[in-house]
């Protein structure tokens, strides 16, 4: 039997440089328009000027308001401020306050870059479950070209510097490290908030208790646009529109985006039926991109706000814990924003050196969650044949060894699945072996780790039935799949899965797709079908399975290709 392992890249790499993912060329994406009716495309750029001339007329409107005697009562009526019972004897905030604030912005900074990247990936949005090309009502690139092996890879473009994190293209697996495990701190960072006020007084800050906030509210809106700016009390508390802006982003906001980040998972999804059904991927990402607009808008005003109204003020009351106009706070402030401004500039040289770095301490963080929610044994329906996608993206390096080409060109009637390693029973099945096996097929959802998804009918052998026939040692942990086609550094693909996994009633070697003999676009003849996983773990073109105790010497010793070249996780399964 053939030895795979000496068809593998034994180079590891231990730096982003020019030869990133074979040398990916920078792909310029455009500026970012969304769809208005079936085929008009706006220019979010345009935004800029409308916004303007929006904010001008808002301001004429607002001054015009104000000399209004119906409105100038109303507003001495509802002056803005609509404190709650206890709110003096409470004033001041705790210093917890501002080191919640200040954590709270220093792992956003990480996060929301991250996520620009993940979302460069595959720079499309969608409202359906399935991708299709034409259908989305957001993108920041050109429209898919008509060929029929254009990839998911091919549709990544590169940000600008500074960006993204990195802002390197097809940098996703880094980019999720950081989106991620920051992700966990943040969670973690908020869980400590949300006890904290609710253990003390400080919810009032910002859970509103009467109904009028909202005339407060409006009155405030007023007072701000006609430049007016209403009397504050930060030290005893905030004024109605910005109490209602911090309950948006605290109590709906947050909560938004550690949902629909599980609507994004494989595993969670499979798992939690609910949120897929409710939050399928591509509602969830969407919903997700608007829960990320909303920060940066709420971050924008919230600046320009502290700023121009009274800022040694709030900067005190923020950062010094008292309510003088003295220096203090600002001084604070600005040793904060240095630090700030250090973590956004050297985040991504950190990256690019240290990108080995970066994979360890993220699978440290991440790793056992996404561990804990592996064991799932669903079983199909969950999906019918009415869902399944009219396209379905390809993605890959294609093979182009002589090997593959000559068992193509004789429709496969050579091919040999060789199955080695630690098995009681070494097999050597051709396809007709493979369909003597017993049939299953099933409809799931594809993840794909790029963003885009879409369901399909898989029908083939399940993994259980190859896993029976072999008998592997009691020793194997891992199944390790080999492709025909080579990474995009060169050598072979191949990537490594849990035992436990192959027992699975969806973990399956498909040879066909949607009724038809599997194309050559999608992994012909064999490809390998984990929906727990990701999309990049699941091989194709697959010509050689092997059974083994660990994976430390093959290729690299990461668990896969794209471990070994572009820093994913041999687990990635949220």
């Amino acid at each position: 039997m053939k030895n795979f392992r000496d068809e593998l890249s034994q180079r590891e790499r231990d730096v982003v440089g020019d030869e990133w993912a074979g040398g990916l060329p920078v792909q310029e994406g455009r500026t970012p328009r969304i769809r208005v009716g079936k085929n008009r495309w706006f220019d979010v750029l345009l935004i800029l000027p409308i916004g303007f001339v929006l904010l001008i007329t808002a301001i004429a409107v607002a001054k015009g308001l104000r000399g209004m005697p119906s409105v100038q009562h109303f507003i001495s009526e509802y002056p803005g401020l609509s404190l709650p019972d206890g709110a003096k004897e409470h004033a001041g905030l705790p210093r917890w306050v501002a080191w919640q604030h200040f954590f709270n912005m220093l792992l956003m900074i990480p996060i929301m870059r991250a996520g620009l990247s993940i979302l460069a990936d595959h720079p499309r949005l969608y409202w359906h479950r399935s991708s299709v090309p034409g259908s989305e009502w957001f993108r920041m690139h050109r429209a898919v070209p008509p060929e029929t092996l254009y990839t998911a890879k091919d549709d990544s473009v590169t940000l600008p510097p500074g960006v993204g994190l990195p802002s390197r293209r097809h940098s996703i697996g880094l980019a999720r490290w950081w989106h991620l495990s920051m992700d966990s701190l943040w969670l973690l960072n908020g869980i400590v908030f949300y006890v904290l006020i609710f253990v003390t007084w400080q919810w009032h800050r910002l859970v509103p208790t009467s109904w009028d906030i909202f005339p407060n509210a409006l009155s405030v809106a007023i007072q701000y646009a006609s430049l007016n700016w209403p009397i504050d009390h930060p030290w005893v508390g905030y004024n109605a529109l910005q109490l209602l802006a911090y309950f948006v982003t605290v109590f709906i906001a947050a909560p938004l985006a550690f949902i629909t980040g599980l609507g994004m998972s494989p595993a969670l999804s499979t798992k939690f039926k609910w949120i897929s059904r409710f939050f399928s991927i591509q509602l969830a990402r969407s919903i997700h991109f608007f829960v990320l607009l909303w920060f940066v808008f709420f971050i924008i005003v919230h600046v320009t706000l502290v700023v121009a109204t009274d800022a040694l003020h709030n900067f005190n009351v923020m950062y010094a814990g008292n309510n003088g106009h003295g220096w203090g706070g600002f001084i604070i402030f600005a040793i904060s924003l240095a630090i700030l401004v250090f973590v956004w500039v050297s985040v991504t040289p950190l990256t690019n050196r240290h990108p080995r770095i970066v994979q360890r301490v993220g699978f440290a963080m991440v790793g056992p969650f996404q561990k804990l929610f592996e064991h799932v044994d669903s079983k199909p329906g969950e999906y019918t044949e009415a869902d399944i996608s009219t396209h379905f993206w390809k993605n890959g390096t294609y093979p182009k060894s002589k090997e593959y080409s000559e068992l193509y060109d004789n429709n496969f009637e050579d091919y040999k699945l060789q199955i080695s390693g630690l098995v009681e029973n070494p097999q050597e099945l051709s396809l007709a072996d493979l369909r003597a096996l017993p049939y299953h097929d099933q409809i799931t959802q594809h993840y794909c780790i790029q963003g885009w998804s879409g369901v399909a009918k898989w029908g083939g052998v399940q993994m259980s039935t190859i896993v029976d026939l072999v008998k592997p040692s009691p020793k194997v942990k891992w199944v390790v799949f080999y492709s025909f086609a080579d990474g995009s550094d060169g050598g072979l693909y191949y990537d490594a899965q849990p035992i436990e996994q192959m027992q699975y009633h969806l973990t399956m070697l498909a040879y066909n797709m949607n009724d038809e003999t599997l194309p050559y676009g999608h992994g012909a003849p064999l490809r390998l079908r984990n929906e727990v996983q990701h999309g990049f773990k699941m091989v194709k073109w697959i010509k050689g399975i092997e059974f083994v105790e660990n994976f430390s010497d093959i290729g690299s010793g990461w668990g896969s290709y794209n471990s070994d070249h572009e820093f994913f996780g041999y687990r990635q399964s949220i």
